[in-house]
């Protein structure tokens, strides 16, 4: 629920001691016009604009910072981005998670190269047609790169609206309260910087545990402060705990070389090269993981030990189950690859780890 006496009447007050905080303390981010070249006439590259959104979707700044760099050096240009090769451009994502991500912005870039003549659209309803865009990266381009009045809101967003209003309801109910008040502030003047300031106040000052409230320039507008609940909140609903799953990988081998596999385009870690395995079955136990079914007859051995990783959604643990071959033959689909040039194939960390876990006698073949 919301706190009786909160409202937007000091919104003008808000936004403008918002946006003068940020002119003196914007965060320096390589995809992010300052507000002085803003002054200065120099408009953000709605390109950048949305490489770094797709990035940011469920990954903090400091991890996405050296993927954007080495995006951009290698594809400074939509039109380059859209003739690269899928496989080079998932290498270059792994390690960021979420591949649907990196499958879309490859779609995406050929989309606006082919059919849109190189040009972002430059309004909500444009982006949002786009593959790998939805509600919040079509708002958060409009607002940043278009300077457009569209309401922005990611997890920085959240925590600011949600206690500068003392919005006690649990997330994620309370996400349509957020909304409804975060609209209500949304200026029409310098809209892109205000999104960009709300983000910055969170990540830098609103934080989730240790708050800097001193160094807070809207601290006189916010309820939970008033009320001493500011760190209490958001509250959020008990979550799940997560499930384990449990499987084997086969890992055969032969003069250097590793049998890999593609996995399906759609689904979890779509499109990326994998170390074949069985399917990863829920249990609470080793005990009920039954004897896999192995891809040929053969001396396989199991490998003392396991690999453990953790996804969204659940927790993965693989053993690990090794063949040396003496002479080159086909295990159902996939190729041979060599273990050397394993950073030229698009492997999932899940995958890196696999080959960690193998040791380095062969890695050093």
């Amino acid at each position: 629920m919301i706190s009786d006496t909160a409202n937007t009447e000091n919104k003008e007050e808000l936004v403008d001691g918002l946006l003068d905080w940020y002119d003196h303390n914007a965060r320096t981010l390589p995809w992010r016009i300052s507000p002085e070249d803003i002054i200065g006439g120099i408009s953000p590259n709605p390109y950048h604009v949305w490489l770094s959104e797709i990035m940011l979707q469920q990954t903090t700044v400091v991890t996405v910072i050296p993927y954007f760099k080495k995006f951009i050096q290698e594809w400074p240009t939509i039109e380059k981005m859209a003739i690269a090769n899928l496989d080079d451009i998932l290498v270059a994502w792994a390690g960021l998670g979420y591949y649907a991500r990196a499958r879309n912005l490859h779609k995406c870039a050929q989309h606006i190269t082919n059919k849109l003549g190189s040009a972002f659209p430059t309004d909500y309803e444009g982006l949002i047609k786009l593959p790998g865009i939805g509600p919040y990266t079509a708002a958060a381009i409009s607002s940043i790169a278009y300077d457009l009045p569209e309401t922005v809101v990611d997890g920085n967003v959240e925590r600011v609206i949600t206690r500068v209003f003392n919005i006690t309801t649990p997330l994620p109910d309370s996400r349509p309260e957020i909304r409804e008040f975060a609209e209500k502030l949304t200026p029409k003047h310098r809209p892109g910087d205000y999104a960009q300031a709300l983000m910055d106040l969170g990540a830098t000052v609103c934080t989730p545990r240790n708050l800097k409230c001193g160094h807070c320039p809207i601290e006189n507008e916010c309820l939970s402060r008033a009320l001493g609940t500011a760190a209490e909140l958001p509250a959020r609903k008990n979550k799940k705990a997560k499930e384990t799953r449990r499987g084997y990988a086969f890992w055969a081998e032969y003069d250097g070389k590793v049998w890999l596999r593609r996995r399906p385009e759609k689904g979890l870690l779509g499109g990326m090269m994998e170390v074949p395995s069985n399917e990863w079955a829920p249990s609470n136990s080793w005990e009920n993981i039954p004897d896999p079914r192995i891809p040929i007859i053969a001396n396989w051995e199991l490998l003392p030990g396991m690999i453990r990783h953790t996804f969204t959604h659940f927790h993965l643990e693989l053993k690990i189950i090794r063949l040396d071959l003496e002479e080159m033959i086909n295990l159902q689909e996939g190729e041979w690859c060599t273990v050397k040039d394993k950073d030229k194939y698009a492997l999932p960390t899940v995958m890196k780890k696999v080959f960690s876990h193998v040791g380095e006698p062969l890695l050093d073949l």
